[in-house]
Formats: structure tokens, sequence, C-alpha cells
């Protein structure tokens, strides 16, 4: 991604053609990077990271861009890539996209798929919900990963969340039939707030179910769960 590239493509404006101010499901962080990650960066960025100017002629050319033709897997907010490498290593016959938009973030990942020998990543820094909604064709992914979500605590924040009727149902439609849409998260009451957005639409089929055991426990979810806060897991099919 360039500097000069938005995460979020400006889709629409106001009255007097000034870009709309578009809520999104994330704060943006810091973007600078330790010497050990800029090496990270400078190794492997030109082959795994997709550039954000692929906003302006979708749709996402996905064969082109992993150099094969492939079930597609897209995790949203893959953070520092430690659940995104493992759980790619574990299936090397799909194409795996992590959106992330933290560029330290993306630069760990760099480092994880690097140990684990993981070829089938590319990584793209724009917003989950604009990729998924314009990139991407209808019945096009195999599985779509969301741990974690920023939970957006206060009411006034909850706008922000990333779970909300219209993107479970933009998500039903980038599903393929039986595929999987897998959540996790630590606070209850986001936990409550996804089993009733997701259990509205009638699209998908799931609920809460027992931890994935093939998602890895990351330092995130370490923490999460010595600061006494228990992870549910969620597992929805497009039906």
């Amino acid at each position: 991604m360039t500097r000069s590239t938005r995460v979020r493509p400006v889709t629409s404006t106001t009255s007097d053609g000034r870009p709309l101010q578009e809520v999104t499901s994330y704060a943006r962080r810091g973007s600078r990077l330790s010497p050990r990650l800029q090496r990270a960066w400078e190794r492997h960025a030109d082959a795994w990271l997709i550039q954000g100017s692929v906003a302006d002629a979708p749709p996402l050319d996905v064969a082109r861009l992993f150099g094969c033709e492939a079930p597609v897997i897209v995790e949203i907010g893959s953070g520092t890539g430690e659940a995104l490498a493992q759980l790619a290593a574990a299936r090397p016959s799909y194409n795996v996209l992590g959106l992330e938009v933290w560029r330290p973030g993306v630069a760990r990942t760099f480092l994880h798929l690097e140990r684990a020998g993981v070829d089938n990543v590319r990584m793209l820094s724009l917003d989950g919900e604009w990729a998924l909604e314009h990139l991407f064709g209808p019945g096009q992914l195999a599985e779509l990963w969301t741990f974690f979500p920023d939970p957006w605590h206060k009411k006034r924040h909850h706008k922000r969340r990333l779970v909300s009727a219209a993107f479970a149902a933009l998500v039903a439609s980038r599903l393929e039939q039986g595929a999987a849409w897998r959540l996790a998260t630590d606070w209850p009451d986001y936990a409550e707030h996804i089993e009733t957005v997701l259990g509205a639409e009638p699209s998908l089929l799931g609920g809460r179910t027992e931890r994935w055991a093939e998602r890895p426990m990351t330092k995130f979810e370490r923490r999460a769960v010595h600061e006494g806060r228990s992870v549910v897991d969620f597992c929805y099919r497009r039906v």
C-alpha cells in the first residue's frame, strides 16, 4: 500500500462534492516500523503485499495475484498474523487473503509467514467491509474468518462494530453455499450482539460452538483468558 492510498476508498460525496466521512470498524494506529519489522517488510512486501491500487480496478484478480487458481479464504482484521500463518499453513490448497490496515501488524505477519514457510497468503491493507463488497463477487469465498473484532464498548460507538445486519447480508452474499464464517470474541456483550445479528440473517445458519480446535491460541487470546474473559466461538454457514 502506498502512503497516499486510503484504506477505505471514497465511494460517496456530500452535496457540494466533498468526500463523505465513512464510519469504520477500526481506529487507525501508528505505522512506524522497528528495524526488525522494516527488514521483514523489505524482504516480503513486494511478493506478499497486494497494492491498494487494486481498489481502482475491481474485482480482485485472485488467480493473478496468487499465481494460481484455488478456493479463496479471507481473514478480516488479521492483526499480527499469528493465527493466519498457522491456519494457512494447514491449507496449502487454498489462497488465503489477510485484510489488515495496521502496517506493523502486516510486517509482523510477514515474519510469521516466513517462519511457517507459507507461500499461499497475500496481505491487503484495505478496509475489510469495502473490500468484500467491491473486490469479490457473489459466492466467491470458501470461508471467512473474523477473530476478535474491536468490540467498541461504548454505546455511542456501537455503530462502528464490524458485525451489523448489513455486513451479515454482505458476507452471506460473498460466501459460496455451505461455506463457513468463523468468528471469536472475548467480550460477552459483543457475543450477544453477534448471536442476535447473525441469527436474524436468513441466509446464514449457525451459532455458538465449542472452541474451534484448529484456531491457534494466540498471544492476544492468552491475555484475554489471563484477564478473566471467556472466549466465545461462532460458526455460521451460508444456506
